[in-house]
């Protein structure tokens, strides 16, 4: 099962539903993911019970399994590989191998809710950095009450180049057109036994060849899931539930860049999978805001 957003194709507009296989049943009595996740998760269980008539996925046009006020969050240097890869790039190594092994997590926010690209869609490489990758990321999903309800896959997108100058441009490195993708659908935490114990794997064709592939998995992540949560909603409110993207363990090589026209694909066992073709600059974007102006997304 997979909580999904889908256009509907009776009205045209956004409903949540519940992905079975080959069907999608819309969510009876809810119109939002924001209305779905402003439930307890005893509630929100109890919800994805209560289903319309079921729908063929295929053909339907999925958005990102976040609207209204939610917003993606990310973790950072959470594995190893990412904490030397970090060091590898900076002029101020210092910082990342303290943060590593810090009581405080590094958190920072993403992209708000319309922002967010999903399966299919372009991500994007800033133009002015030169050095991009992919981060391939298990998602946290945390409803309003700060309770995990789901997970899902984040491709945070990122600028080496930027970020490696100086840590403050973090920010740049990160908030850009493009830079956040999300899977079109939320696995139910009920579904998941062991959030620590899933394989994540990527792969980046350059036109008809395999440029990178690596792969790791949950069990080096260094941090709890539920103390990042705890963490994040301890200053914050999110009234219409979260998603943290909880760090990656995979980063190339620094002689490793992407580049227009690549596509990436990151699949995470029991999630599903991620792919995403790359293009440059703000441009391409410009949907994102018009499809929220128009109340599509």
């Amino acid at each position: 099962m997979h909580l999904v957003r889908y256009l509907s194709p009776v009205d045209g507009r956004p409903a949540p539903g519940v992905r079975t296989g080959d069907t999608v049943a819309p969510l009876e009595g809810l119109n939002s993911f924001a209305e779905l996740l402003r439930l307890p998760l005893a509630e929100l269980q109890a919800a994805v019970t209560k289903v319309g008539a079921e729908l063929p996925a295929e053909g339907l046009k999925y958005l990102p399994p976040l609207d209204g006020r939610g917003e993606v969050w990310c973790a950072g240097v959470t594995y190893e590989r990412s904490r030397g890869a970090r060091m590898e790039e900076s002029t101020e190594q210092s910082v990342y191998d303290k943060i590593y092994t810090a009581e405080r997590p590094e958190l920072f926010q993403k992209a708000p809710a319309w922002r967010v690209v999903v399966d299919g869609e372009p991500v994007g490489i800033r133009s002015d950095s030169g050095h991009d990758v992919p981060e391939p990321e298990l998602a946290v999903v945390a409803n309003s009450h700060g309770e995990i309800v789901g997970f899902t896959i984040c491709n945070d997108m990122s600028s080496r180049s930027i970020e490696g100058v100086n840590p403050l441009y973090v920010p740049q490195a990160k908030l850009f057109a493009g830079g956040c993708a999300l899977a079109s659908g939320i696995r139910p935490v009920w579904e998941v036994p062991d959030p620590k114990a899933l394989g994540i794997t990527v792969s980046i064709r350059r036109g008809a060849g395999a440029v990178f592939s690596g792969a790791t998995s949950t069990e080096k992540l260094v941090r709890d899931l539920k103390d990042l949560i705890d963490v994040l909603f301890l200053p914050n409110d999110f009234p219409d539930g979260v998603i943290l993207a909880t760090g990656t363990g995979i980063v190339p090589e620094l002689d490793f860049a992407l580049a227009q026209g690549d596509v990436i694909t990151i699949t995470i066992d029991e999630l599903g999978t991620l792919t995403n073709p790359v293009t440059t600059g703000k441009e391409p974007f410009g949907f994102l805001a018009t499809d929220n102006l128009e109340g599509i997304r």
